[in-house]
């Protein structure tokens, strides 16, 4: 009996997905589990993979096109069967929509993980309708106060780098395969596969590693302008991530009653921590973001009413704190989220933060490591910016905008000093965070910032 292949749902806030890649040709041999595109969700590159076995008979939709969750992509059956009634209810490639038990059964594999993270805190859309920006200083993981233009036509590096995947004229490869190469810097077309037909697989990575620095290195994808084409103009097609982020967007700035709070912190003792921490050894140096991350979560901890969500007809306070640090990509913004925070060692979230921050930016994060964050933190200090205002993520009710650590000339008995001084700002959604409460919360983030051994008390 034939298997309908449809556009899954593989991320909880994904209504439509772009298909970068077909990894199988239209006759080509299927088994269950197995792997056929590579599609470009809302938040990452995902693969979509055959809920049957035969062979893949027909394919449906493009390489480079979308379709909404739920649409009819792809045809797996015998090879003698007819399925020309199958083709008709498409429409010819435009897809049929699957109905809405069909749609949920399919998208209940990408969702079970993230929902069993998240039981305790609600799945929230985390691509960031916001100014936000990265994570730990080395790994410059970056965000705007607005969302950045696209920088790139082609497609995203992570579905670059897996275009060897497949058949049809291409290296024949596993999926792990492909993570693989790509964080090795492999050309795949250098290496021999040993696997059924000479497809690529694990060992073979591992043999090509071990034998010696790669011929071919396929360089990362790169945050920067877009190269000039000497046209007057160029129309780029939107990726998932940017509708989402634009649409979010929209959600947040018009209906959400916006405040703002802004406080100076002198970051002098943070800085003779830091100091003393890396003459410790490399292991125990932290950024001056790591620093923040943690005393923001310390300082949700102690006042949960900043740790809210607004539901509309009620107000969600959570007791645990789970932290989002929002990361620009070269395809937007998104959010990865640090669970516990408040509970996590300084070194745990700083390596935690850079891990996030990479997987962000190579497309490779899944649904539950971008969800179920409770506030949020953006950073533009990497870029000189002073001061900014952030734009809240709903349905959270705040979040932190940090500026650049600058010096300050201040007077400190009768005598001038010059300090290392940061800016705040906080955003609050005043349905549910007064003035007076707002103000409270980053009086207790000042303590902390100021008295850094109260992180580690």
């Amino acid at each position: 009996m034939a298997t309908k292949v449809f556009m899954e749902a593989l991320s909880p806030t994904m209504e439509e997905g772009r298909l970068v890649k077909w990894l199988k040709n239209e006759g080509d041999q299927v088994k269950s589990g197995e792997s056929l595109a590579e599609v470009e969700t809302d938040k990452a590159i995902m693969e979509l993979v055959a809920r049957g076995d035969g062979v893949l008979r027909k394919r449906l939709v493009q390489e480079g096109e979308s379709r909404p969750v739920g649409q009819l992509v792809g045809v797996i059956a015998a090879p003698d069967e007819n399925i020309d009634a199958l083709i008709a209810e498409a429409g010819g490639g435009q897809g049929g929509a699957a109905p809405a038990g069909q749609v949920a059964a399919s998208a209940a594999p990408a969702q079970a993980a993230a929902q069993a993270q998240t039981a305790s805190a609600p799945t929230v859309p985390t691509v960031a309708s916001q100014a936000q920006g990265g994570a730990a200083a080395p790994d410059k993981p970056v965000a705007g106060g607005a969302p950045p233009r696209t920088t790139q036509a082609a497609p995203p590096a992570a579905a670059q780098a897996g275009s060897a995947g497949g058949n049809g004229g291409h290296v024949r490869s596993s999926p792990l395969a492909r993570r693989l190469a790509r964080e090795q810097g492999l050309d795949l077309g250098q290496v021999q596969g040993s696997g059924p037909g000479g497809r690529i697989i694990r060992r073979d990575i591992e043999a090509a590693v071990a034998s010696g620095p790669p011929a071919v290195a396929r360089p990362a994808a790169a945050l920067g302008p877009r190269p000039s084409t000497g046209a007057d103009y160029e129309d780029v097609a939107l990726t998932q991530i940017r509708k989402t982020i634009a649409r979010r967007l929209t959600e947040s700035i018009g209906p959400i009653p916006t405040f703002y709070l802004t406080v100076e912190l002198d970051l002098t003792r943070v800085t003779e921590m830091r100091e003393a921490m890396a003459q410790l050894g490399p292991e125990f140096k932290v950024s001056v973001n790591d620093v923040l991350l943690k005393a923001v979560a310390i300082a949700l901890a102690q006042h949960p009413e900043v740790n809210a969500h607004w539901l509309g007809d009620k107000i969600r306070y959570h007791n645990r704190v789970h932290l989002g640090m929002a990361v620009a990509t070269n395809d937007g913004l998104i959010v990865p989220v640090i669970f516990d925070a408040d509970k996590k060692r300084m070194s745990e979230i700083s390596a935690e933060a850079k891990e996030l921050a990479k997987l962000a930016r190579e497309r490779k994060l899944k649904p539950e490591q971008y969800t179920g964050s409770t506030f949020s933190l953006s950073n533009l200090g990497m870029f000189g910016i002073d001061q900014f205002t952030a734009i809240i993520n709903p349905p959270e009710v705040g979040i932190i905008a940090v500026g650049t650590a600058m010096d300050r000339v201040v007077s400190e008995n009768g005598e001038f000093k010059v300090r290392k001084h940061l800016r705040l700002t906080m955003s609050c959604d005043h349905r549910a965070v007064d003035g007076a409460v707002g103000a409270q919360f980053l009086q207790t983030l000042r303590r902390l910032i100021e008295n850094p051994l109260m992180l580690v008390y």
